[in-house]
């Protein structure tokens, strides 16, 4: 595993207002204290790949709750760039081997884990024995039961778990949920979505040892978080079909592109398409009295294009990420459970197991529990 995790590894905040359709709405800031300012938490990512690299390290110098305070790396030479480029103490450098040594670090409160999915469990429970709170990326794992493992970890240590949904804390996401609980359009009962891109370069994504599949898992998971937020519910049942791959050789692990309906319990639908071969990023949610369309880069760190029944749809581009790891630690300093917690990664995996089991049979499978 070092030398497989190696080769797997190589691989302002927003304003205070936002104008809807002509109308002004308070943007949600995150929780601040009236009194004094809190100590900042430290967070310490582990895997330096493309995401903290380009995303969460910049994220880090953002955020108002806490810093970035240590890197985990089977590289020396990305330990020693991200020392000096980010100011970090030899002491706060970790290799996989002398990781769990972490737990006698007060430098470090939480531990954001970057792995491919499938490494996830193991640095999860790994962080949790060592005491520290932890986030873990996208999709939670590979498997229910290795989500019901994690979870159960940070129960037994006590600490808090939160997974790397950033798109929660986005405003025009934020806006949708707020739709959808003060039924504005009525209740969304008819959702598309198509998430996708063309995907050339071999990569973990590709592996399904790693990855636990290919689109679904990587870019459907927020199709699926886009239906359950117009919803507010979990799914009952799911049909799905995997299309026929147009290059076979590049994903013979992988589905290529995969198609699914979603089925709410309230009779609400949502038809949705993943792929690694077109580009598309897009999601639409109708009700009886209106209708809100993610016209263009739905999903991105900057949403693009939005709509509505009413007008235009217009918010600050935030930074999610900083958003998102900002309230995780006022979760912490506060007490307060995430909003994105492991149970939400978990089930959003009950939803993509589904899906597989519907396209390998085609059947309609109901979502387990």
């Amino acid at each position: 595993m070092k030398s497989s995790r190696r080769t797997f590894l190589r691989q302002a905040v927003v304003g205070t207002s936002a104008l809807v359709a002509g109308v002004q709405i308070p943007v949600p800031l995150l929780a601040q204290t009236a009194s004094a300012p809190r100590k900042k938490l430290g967070v310490a990512l582990l895997g330096l790949g493309k995401y903290a690299t380009n995303q969460l390290a910049p994220a880090l110098q953002l955020t108002s709750n806490c810093k970035l305070a240590g890197v985990v790396s089977g590289h020396p030479e990305k330990l020693a760039k991200w020392a000096k480029d980010f100011s970090l103490p030899e002491k706060n450098l970790y290799n996989y081997d002398n990781f769990d040594r972490i737990a006698d670090n007060p430098d470090i409160d939480v531990i954001y884990v970057v792995t491919p999915p499938a490494l996830h469990p193991e640095f999860v429970i790994r962080a949790a024995k060592a005491g520290k709170h932890v986030i873990s990326e996208k999709p939670m794992a590979t498997s229910v039961a290795d989500c019901d493992r994690m979870i159960a970890a940070c129960q037994a240590a006590k600490v808090k778990l939160s997974i790397g949904y950033r798109l929660h804390f986005d405003p025009y996401l934020k806006e949708l949920m707020r739709l959808q609980r003060e039924k504005d359009f009525g209740d969304f009962m008819t959702m598309t979505g198509d998430r996708g891109f063309v995907f050339g370069q071999h990569a973990w994504r590709v592996e399904k040892k790693l990855a636990g599949g290919g689109p679904l898992m990587d870019l459907g998971i927020y199709l699926i978080q886009a239906a359950c937020m117009a919803t507010g519910a979990t799914p009952i049942a799911v049909t799905a079909h995997e299309e026929p791959k147009l290059r076979p050789d590049f994903f013979s692990e992988v589905e290529e592109t995969i198609r699914f309906k979603l089925e709410f319990a309230n009779g609400a639908v949502c038809d949705a398409v993943t792929s690694y071969n077109h580009n598309s990023d897009t999601f639409r949610a109708e009700g009886a009295k209106g209708w809100y369309a993610f016209q263009a880069h739905a999903f991105s760190y900057k949403v693009g294009t939005v709509a509505s029944s009413r007008g235009p749809v217009n918010f600050p581009a935030p930074n999610q990420q900083a958003l998102q790891i900002d309230d995780f630690a006022d979760c912490i300093q506060s007490g307060r459970e995430s909003e994105v917690g492991g149970e939400m990664g978990r089930r959003d995996l009950r939803i993509t197991t589904a899906i597989y089991e519907a396209a390998r049979t085609g059947k309609r499978v109901a979502v387990g529990s």
